[in-house]
């Protein structure tokens, strides 16, 4: 999913991105162009990249700002896709969770999950008619024989490479131990293992500075976007400037999303491939709820036969998601009926605990890149994906496009391993790196234990940074945190008054090293603060006046900003802006 443009303060960005920009304009060829810089997009040029092929990407917006940065911040075999029959795809995700979990350990985490089960037989007889027609009307609610046996297909999956544990079933009395503010009316709760990402932003961010680095040619641009086609070229605009240049490839790919149709159009080729559903998500401060989850993912049915999660992030815990046919004309955003939808479903598996909407630090929502399914219920549309061939006119000749429909997190190596050899065979080209076994930025020689990431937060502390910072700074960066506390070093640094996660000379490293395009980037997708619920007037009034240094913004330029974070806050994630002082 994109959201759509959330606005422009009407100037350039960064010296770093203008660069990128200006590295387009003035060599405006390349053997491959993408367009879609979530993370198949991404992942996509990281794999063509190591081949050695000159491609080049542009992103409308930030890297990671549509469904790709909306998601559940999961990283899971799917387990629910067994009733959709999608076997290989439930495969290949466990497969890909399982290396994922050694090639980006940084930001994937094993993920302990338990499901609540509140009957033992229900849904013996509508499954298979689930499973043969995905029409149906209300499901019913799966009993612990069917989760039993989903499980144990499920965990036959993991044996290969496996990283995790075998389920395991409890009764009721187990259960309320192990989980005391559970419903009592439970039966049973089974607990298995998958893994999360709790850092979806900055890994995309990490796979495309690894294309980067890997091949000087790779150029990556974020606030470009594609516009349309004649004979001079694929038109691409810059949107921080409104500037638009003509580009040529000798293949195209949209990795757009649920955008795919829409740029299609732009490229005079209209297409109907796409029909995505929105999900939801709020995040919560509530320590009550933190405790109830016992570090583990509650993962269940509600009572309308949604698949629906709880689970604990830092000190914050996600609730999600709803899955509904999209509007495409209007913007993604979680609406008060998904709100109460959560608060209902908590009660469902925590009755004691209430929760309001002042527990709310932040909402998200997008929409998934999902195939056009007419009269599929959304929540049986396939999670799988394909690649649709085309062509475009492309200054003055006929040149291959490729539109990816569908993709999930999990498997987006896998998915961009088979995207880069659909292009490398158009190239007549042949792959010379894997991707699979190939650690992602920070994740390279990551502590493998909590006493090794205590050492190594030991290891850089200097004088000026203390441990909170340092492990501030693993979090975020991974092993690449090595990079950035040499950068602190390098020059006169200063700590902001309104949060301990950020200083001066950090931004400074983002603006150089990250694409900074608005100050809201910061805030969502360079740290996690807005995520957090941590944003307060006084730390957009910081992070403005260091951006102005770094960026040359006078007074005009950082109060546009500011009120451009302010409306991506409020009107994407319901934030309302605190202050500290009154």
């Amino acid at each position: 999913m994109a959201l759509k443009n959330q606005g422009t303060a009407g100037h350039s960005g960064s010296p770093a991105g203008r660069r990128k920009v200006d590295n387009l304009r003035n060599r405006p060829q390349a053997q491959v162009l993408i367009i879609g810089g979530g993370i198949n997009g991404v992942g996509t040029f990281r794999d063509l990249a190591l081949q050695g092929i000159d491609v080049a990407l542009v992103e409308r917006g930030d890297y990671c700002q549509g469904a790709s940065g909306a998601s559940s911040h999961m990283i899971h075999g799917g387990i629910r896709y067994l009733e959709n029959g999608e076997f290989r795809l439930v495969q290949e995700s466990v497969v890909e969770r399982n290396g994922l979990l050694k090639i980006a350990p940084h930001y994937v985490k094993p993920l302990k999950t338990t499901i609540p089960v509140f009957s033992t037989f229900s849904g013996i007889l509508s499954a298979p008619l689930r499973f043969l027609t995905h029409k149906q009307g209300k499901p019913t609610e799966r009993g612990a024989f069917l989760i039993k046996l989903g499980l144990s297909i499920y965990d036959s999956f993991s044996r290969s490479g496996g990283e995790v544990p075998r389920h395991q079933f409890v009764g009721r009395q187990k259960a309320l131990q192990e989980l005391p503010a559970l419903n009592p009316g439970i039966k049973y709760a089974a607990t298995y293992f998958d893994a999360s990402v709790h850092n979806p932003e900055r890994l995309t961010l990490d796979v495309l500075q690894d294309g980067e680095r890997a091949n000087p040619q790779a150029r990556a641009t974020n606030y470009v976007s594609a516009v349309g086609i004649d004979d001079s070229g694929i038109q691409l605009r810059d949107e921080l400037t409104g500037e638009t240049f003509s580009f040529a490839a000798d293949v195209i790919v949209n990795t757009t999303g649920a955008w795919v149709d829409q740029t299609n159009a732009a490229l005079g080729t209209p297409s109907r491939f796409m029909g995505g559903t929105k999900g939801s998500h709020i995040v919560l401060d509530h320590p009550e709820l933190l405790a109830a989850c016992a570090g583990r993912e509650l993962f269940f049915e509600h009572t309308d036969g949604r698949i629906v999660l709880i689970y604990p992030m830092g000190d914050r815990v996600l609730v999600g998601t709803t899955d509904v046919d999209a509007d495409m004309t209007e913007d993604a955003v979680c609406t008060d009926a998904e709100i109460d939808y959560f608060f209902d479903l908590i009660g469902h598996v925590f009755p004691s605990i209430r929760v309001g909407r002042d527990s709310i630090v932040y909402t998200f929502s997008g929409v998934r890149p999902l195939p056009r399914h007419d009269e599929t219920q959304p929540g049986f549309v396939s999670r799988d994906y394909r690649i649709e061939r085309g062509e475009r006119r492309v200054a003055g000749r006929t040149v291959p496009a490729l539109s990816l429909v569908g993709g999930k997190w999990t498997t987006f190596r896998a998915l961009s391993e088979h995207l880069t050899n659909e292009v490398l065979g158009l190239l007549g080209k042949t792959r010379t790196v894997s991707t699979a076994r190939l650690p992602i930025g920070g994740g390279v020689n990551f502590p493998a234990t909590g006493a090794e990431e205590q050492q190594w937060i030991k290891d850089h502390m200097t004088p000026a940074l203390d441990a909170a910072r340092v492990e501030v700074l693993l979090t975020r960066y991974g092993t690449r945190a090595a990079e950035v506390i040499d950068y602190l070093q390098a020059g006169p640094d200063l700590a902001f008054d309104s949060t301990r996660e950020l200083s001066s000379r950090e931004v400074a490293f983002m603006v150089e090293n990250e694409q900074i395009g608005h100050l809201v980037d910061v805030l969502i997708r360079r740290t996690s603060l807005a995520f957090r619920g941590l944003v307060t007037a006084e730390l957009l009034a910081e992070l403005g006046a260091v951006l102005a240094e770094e960026l040359g913004w006078d007074a005009t330029r950082v109060a546009d900003e500011i009120r451009h974070a302010e409306d991506v806050l409020h009107r994407y994630h319901g934030v309302e802006v605190q202050h500290l002082i009154a």
